[in-house]
């Protein structure tokens, strides 16, 4: 079992989950996030002051996935997300220790579904 963590940029948001969809990864969370990397941020002036944004606005998946389905979510990440510009994003992939289902009681690969 592996946890997927991805950041990517919020206009790709919708082409990211649709290309999750076509390799059926439907269950994920998505969290709005602030952070810099390559990109580094730029600087704007706002009332004649000029100042540095650093912390830029990303989008956060988290992704339970098996170990069968963890080749098929990467490269649906990057097709979805992938502009060619820096920023495009970044992708970890965690081992999963443990998943349990609440509701069934499910442990392990199956309660990921």
């Amino acid at each position: 079992m592996k946890l997927v963590i991805a950041y990517v940029q919020p206009e790709r948001l919708h082409h990211v989950k649709q290309a999750l969809s076509e390799v059926d990864v439907n269950r994920m969370s998505v969290t709005n996030a602030l952070g810099c990397g390559q990109q580094r941020g730029f600087t704007e002036t706002y009332r004649g002051a000029e100042f540095e944004v650093r912390l830029l606005k990303k989008v956060r998946f988290e992704i339970a996935v098996n170990d069968n389905f963890l080749e098929r979510t990467k490269e649906a990440i990057i097709k979805g997300a992938r502009t060619g510009s820096f920023g495009d994003g970044v992708i970890f992939v965690l081992d999963l220790a443990e998943c349990y289902r609440i509701r069934t009681g499910e442990h392990g690969g199956p309660a990921i579904g």
